[in-house]
């Protein structure tokens, strides 16, 4: 495995962590995140969903935000950019 595989695969271990409050499921056990790259050192890309529209989800900077922070304290990452993938 690469330096960049072993930090994604970092980053995946602690979105583990990130669970959505209404369905009690992982970030990742639902399917929500999407990619995860590695823009430049330190610097990571996540690209996730939300189960519904963005603009309807009462969690979407709750989840958004617990995101960025997991990512962000993994050992390698100085920052952590979310996009968010719209559902349809």
């Amino acid at each position: 495995m690469s330096g960049n595989e072993i930090l994604v695969s970092a980053i995946m271990d602690k979105l583990k962590e990130v669970i959505d409050p209404e369905v009690g499921l992982s970030v990742v056990d639902m399917g929500l995140i999407k990619d995860v790259s590695i823009i430049s050192e330190g610097k990571v890309k996540i690209k996730m969903s939300l189960t519904v529209p963005s603009f309807m989800c009462p969690l979407a900077r709750y989840l958004i935000l617990s995101v960025k922070k997991a990512a962000e304290s993994v050992p390698g990452v100085k920052e952590a950019e979310i996009e968010i993938i719209e559902p349809y």
